[in-house]
């Protein structure tokens, strides 16, 4: 079994043990590829917690694009705060109604060169959208999946966009729908940016500190 291979098998097992992240509770609780969207859209820069709570509050009164035809970028603003960056959110959301109808009918679009012509979308939101939406194979690559490949070595890349272009090329397809959730997860609970719980991880005798 190649590294990748153990490393994937012991961290599916091990994050179960965790909170899904938000854009997965939204796919399993509606199925709905604009939620879906919305979502990773308002993720962005905002802890789970925070984007699971204005998600809630939002998807009462929100349920396809052009609802939110019915307010004013201010109460969009008002509905979706506190999510990081909100007030440039709240223009993005202004204006999906009006981008998907005119250039896809109203209906998301199902790849990524498509979906980064929506206001607020870029690759990483596109990717995971198409991943968590539609289930096509797309590699999302944040900080966390950028972070933790490259301190284990799987890659060696100096951004999210090389680490994807190299992931595309190196990791075997049938994780590229997982990779994301998955490192997510990790990421946030044990291998952390600053302090990472080293001693009790559970791909440590894989990591590339315990290898070279």
């Amino acid at each position: 079994m190649e590294r990748i291979d153990q490393i994937f098998t012991i961290l599916q097992e091990e994050v179960k043990k965790y909170k899904v992240p938000v854009v997965d509770l939204i796919k399993v609780q509606t199925g709905s590829p604009f939620k879906i969207l919305v979502a990773t859209i308002l993720s962005a820069r905002t802890n789970d917690r925070t984007t699971s709570e204005v998600c809630s509050r939002l998807f009462k009164v929100v349920e396809n694009a052009d609802d939110f035809n019915r307010f004013s970028e201010d109460e969009i603003a008002d509905l979706i705060f506190p999510v990081g960056f909100y007030k440039n959110k709240a223009r993005f959301l202004k204006e999906l109604p009006l981008a998907l109808n005119e250039k896809f009918n109203g209906i998301i679009p199902k790849t990524i060169d498509e979906l980064v012509t929506l206001p607020g979308v870029g690759r990483k939101t596109a990717n995971l959208v198409l991943a968590q939406a539609f289930e096509i194979p797309a590699i999302c690559v944040d900080v966390h999946v950028h972070r933790i490949l490259n301190r284990i070595d799987y890659v060696r890349t100096k951004t999210p966009y090389d680490t994807e272009m190299r992931l595309r090329k190196k990791l075997p397809k049938k994780y590229w729908l997982t990779v994301n959730t998955v490192f997510v997860m990790f990421g946030q609970y044990l291998c952390r940016p600053i302090n990472p719980k080293c001693d009790i991880c559970p791909i440590n005798h894989l990591c590339a500190k315990k290898i070279k």
